[in-house]
């Protein structure tokens, strides 16, 4: 099938914006690769560092005759998507040492729970953990001593931050390793209602405690379709991942099968053979194209609006928000996973999943399958499942229709004929808005505004039964220079109260909502901030707004405006507490969320 014009239009696009920076940076990479690791140069005293605990395997690492891998991990505890990732690097040294390879953790790199911080002064930090990410895996890859390597990560700003690296360091073959996710526990729907309920003070904390603990119950990442989901799906669209692989339940054969596959694989494409696959060369224009109708089709996380253009940049390609918009004009959706359905992420992989997915997309022509992935050349092959036959992986074709068609549909009737993702713009600046679970009716609203500077007083206000009318609640300094973009995720039950409740309402806010914003409009990460003064700076309460995700109108419909003068606020507080303070500097200096919010790239 020829590709879809708007997909050709769009990478043309991306392609001709880039064109001097990914010029220098492949142009870079080349010369690095050029120069290989350093460990066979390295002084006698460097590699005796290097190789003093590496027991049987130094004599291999010491001749240089065999590929090394370095392994950075993602591995706490406190994730339950990273919690499998405890074992694996003795599995990975195992796999190496299978094939007459070597493997060594370079380094670790932080990886705080976005669940557990909603709502508290460590959100304040989440986004820049990203960054912070990218800089620790690229102290672990300046040893220079890896002819490959594997990040073990999986959750919200783990994944952009490792793909920032391995795209700084490009000139490295690279494979992700995915944990999977935890099997399915209470309904995501139910916990949802139980949620609300609390909102409404109809049950006790108790209670919902009780169904907290029953949907968050075990190793693997969380079912729902968030923004950790979305970057696994991100890894197969963009060929980082072996086929299939992302959503495999942890603890299973064929995960630790995978596992061991992965490994080897990435020994396999070194420089050192014949088929060497740099990461900077399968992070090309296409590939984020790829990633892009992967999220339109799937419904992902809008967080992946600020990630994507960050990971790009780190490979010399520059994204845009009208990028996100054409696609998603273009590409239909064809999953329905909570919070835009009721199933989750193990129900949409055994309806058929990325591979049923993956093989329509590219029959109607709208994926690049001329890419170079970690498994080949082409994305055809990530149309294939694995499959563990006599104790063998294998991979064979994937579901050739779907198995659940309330789930996972064909292009031939898809849930919706576009991605659900709208590019806002107007005298408030711009944003973008997710519509895929919003209902229809909701896609316009024009209401009076009420003005908060943070997620408590709304939660204040609402408590107080001040919020009888319909309403557009507007939370603003809330982007990166104001307190570092926090998730207002905290809100969503309350919002939904208020809609359930009959109300018009919407969100308006220069933060974040995440891929977990559900069924009431948000126009979110819009900019310019208000800590930057930006026009939200203006606003006051009582403004009439108008959000309309149809024609993609962000107003104020108020006459003066525009001659106002923008409110300062004092930001202090959030200068202090919780490590807060140690990320002035990047408060200071972070890009505007419409180019990912970057602070190191």
């Amino acid at each position: 099938m020829p590709l879809n014009p708007t997909i050709d239009a769009v990478t043309d696009r991306i392609r001709a914006r880039s064109k001097a920076s990914r010029d220098a940076y492949l142009e870079r990479i080349a010369r690095a690769a050029e120069a290989g690791p350093v460990r066979a140069h390295l002084s006698c005293g460097n590699q005796a560092h290097a190789y003093a605990a590496m027991g049987d395997d130094k004599d291999a690492l010491a001749g240089g005759r065999a590929p090394n891998l370095g392994i950075v991990t993602a591995y706490n505890d406190m994730l339950s998507a990273h919690q499998p990732f405890e074992h694996y690097p003795e599995k990975i040294r195992a796999a190496a040492r299978a094939v007459g390879a070597t493997a060594q953790v370079a380094g670790g790199v932080p990886a705080m729970c976005d669940g557990v911080t909603q709502g508290q002064p460590g959100m304040e930090l989440s986004l820049f953990s990203r960054d912070t990410i990218a800089l620790a895996a690229g102290v672990a890859m300046s040893h220079n001593c890896f002819d490959a390597a594997v990040y073990l990560g999986v959750c919200d700003k783990i994944v952009p931050g490792l793909i920032i690296a391995a795209a700084t360091f490009g000139h490295v073959p690279t494979v992700f390793v995915p944990a999977g996710p935890m099997v399915s526990g209470l309904p995501n729907d139910e916990k949802a209602r139980v949620r609300q309920q609390f909102a409404k003070g109809e049950i006790s904390r108790e209670e919902l405690m009780k169904a907290e603990m029953a949907s968050y119950h075990g190793p693997g990442t969380c079912t729902f379709y968030g923004t950790a989901n979305t970057n696994q799906m991100l890894m197969e669209f963009m060929g980082l991942h072996l086929p299939g692989a992302s959503f495999v339940n942890p603890g299973t054969p064929l995960r630790e099968a995978l596992t061991t596959a992965s490994a080897q694989r990435a020994l396999e494409i070194t420089a050192l053979g014949n088929d060497y696959r740099p990461a900077g060369q399968i992070l090309d224009e296409r590939a984020f194209v790829n990633g892009m109708v992967g999220l339109m089709a799937t419904g992902g996380s809008t967080n992946l609006v600020l990630h994507l253009p960050a990971m790009a940049r780190a490979a010399g390609i520059h994204l845009a928000l009208e990028d996100f918009a054409d696609i998603s004009a273009t590409v239909p959706l064809m999953a329905k996973v909570y919070p835009n359905g009721l199933a989750d992420v193990n129900h949409f992989h055994a309806a058929g999943g990325l591979g049923f997915m993956i093989g329509e997309l590219l029959e109607a022509g709208l994926l690049h399958d001329d890419v170079s992935t970690i498994a080949g050349d082409g994305l055809r092959r990530y149309a294939q499942e694995p499959k563990l036959k006599d104790g063998a992986l294998v991979w064979e074709d994937g579901a050739g229709e779907t198995l659940n068609a309330k789930i996972l549909r064909p292009m031939s009737d898809p849930f919706q004929s576009t991605g659900g993702l709208t590019q806002l713009s107007g005298n408030l600046g711009q944003g973008v808005i997710k519509v895929s679970a919003v209902d229809p009716s909701r896609h316009i609203i024009e209401a009076r505004a009420r003005i908060f500077h943070d997620q408590v007083s709304v939660k204040t206000a609402f408590q107080a039964g001040e919020i009888t009318e319909d309403t557009i609640i507007v939370v603003r300094f809330q982007g990166p220079a104001a307190n570092g973009m926090p998730e207002l995720h905290s809100l969503t039950p309350i919002l939904s109260v208020l809609q359930d409740r009959g109300l018009k309402v919407a969100l308006v806010t220069d933060g974040r909502m995440s891929g977990a914003s559900g069924k009431v409009p948000a126009a979110i990460h819009v900019a310019p901030e208000a800590a930057k003064g930006g026009p939200l700076a203006r606003l006051r309460d009582g403004d009439k707004l108008l959000l309309d995700a149809t024609t993609g109108a962000l107003d104020v419909l108020e006459p003066d405006f525009d001659s106002r003068t923008p409110l300062t606020i004092d930001l202090s507080e959030n200068d202090y507490g919780i490590g807060r303070e140690l990320f002035r500097a990047f408060r200071a200096t972070v890009g505007d969320s419409t180019e990912g919010a970057g602070v190191v790239i």
